[in-house]
Formats: structure tokens, C-alpha cells, sequence
């Protein structure tokens, strides 16, 4: 490898640095669980190439090794990941409320029914 080639790889890696932290510290907190899950979807596709490096024939064995330490530590990732994603918007799913009984109003509100109601005293109009 030349050291101009080498130069040109650190540049891109510390461009990337850059780019990647300015774009993620303006994420809004309300897109961060979007984003995260689709991350998520993104390194599961970045598992699957590890695999198939490490499913090569005639590799050196230490290729093997890094490829197959990929795997697990990319699975793990993954599954993290999903858990906490899965977490987060748990936390944003409303609590059911039972209505006292007998109120046939309460009732109706706790589950979502919110036509209007005509009364009785509404016919003679």
C-alpha cells in the first residue's frame, strides 16, 4: 500500500467523523427512534456480508477469526439494538383506563367514541 493511497483513506475516515457527528447531534429527539430502528435494518445487511466473508474458502485463518468476531459482535448490535428501539416506543404507548361502572359516557370516551350524541331535549328544535 502506498502512503499517498494511505493518506487519502485517513482523510475520507476523518471527513466521515466529522460529517456523522455534525449530522447526528442535529437529530431531533422525536427522530431519533426512527433512525435508530432503521440503523438497525442498515447493520443487518453489514451482518449478512460479515457472514459471507467468513463462509470463504481458502482464507487465512486470521481473517476467519476478525470475520467471524464480526458476526458476533454485529449480532449483538443488531439484537441491542432492536430491544431498545422496541423499549423506547413502548414507553409511548398509552395506559388503558377502565370507567367506573355505570357510566355509560366514561365509557364510551375511554374508548375512543367521540361522535356527537343527540338528547332527547334536541328533537324539539
Amino acid at each position: 500500500m502506498h502512503t499517498s493511497q494511505i493518506v487519502i483513506e485517513l482523510t475520507v475516515l476523518v471527513l466521515a467523523i466529522f460529517v456523522g457527528f455534525e449530522v447526528i447531534s442535529k437529530v431531533p429527539t422525536l427522530l431519533h427512534t426512527p433512525l435508530m430502528s432503521g440503523t438497525n435494518a442498515i447493520h443487518g445487511i453489514v451482518l449478512v456480508g460479515a457472514i459471507i466473508v467468513a463462509g470463504l474458502p481458502h482464507q487465512p485463518t486470521w481473517i476467519r477469526v476478525v470475520a467471524l468476531t464480526a458476526v458476533a459482535l454485529g449480532t449483538i448490535n443488531v439484537v441491542g439494538g432492536f430491544v431498545v428501539t422496541d423499549r423506547m416506543l413502548g414507553m409511548f404507548k398509552g395506559r388503558r383506563r377502565e370507567a367506573p361502572a355505570g357510566r355509560d359516557e366514561a365509557v364510551e370516551s375511554a374508548r375512543g367514541d367521540r361522535r356527537l350524541r343527540r338528547s332527547p331535549a334536541d328533537d324539539g328544535r
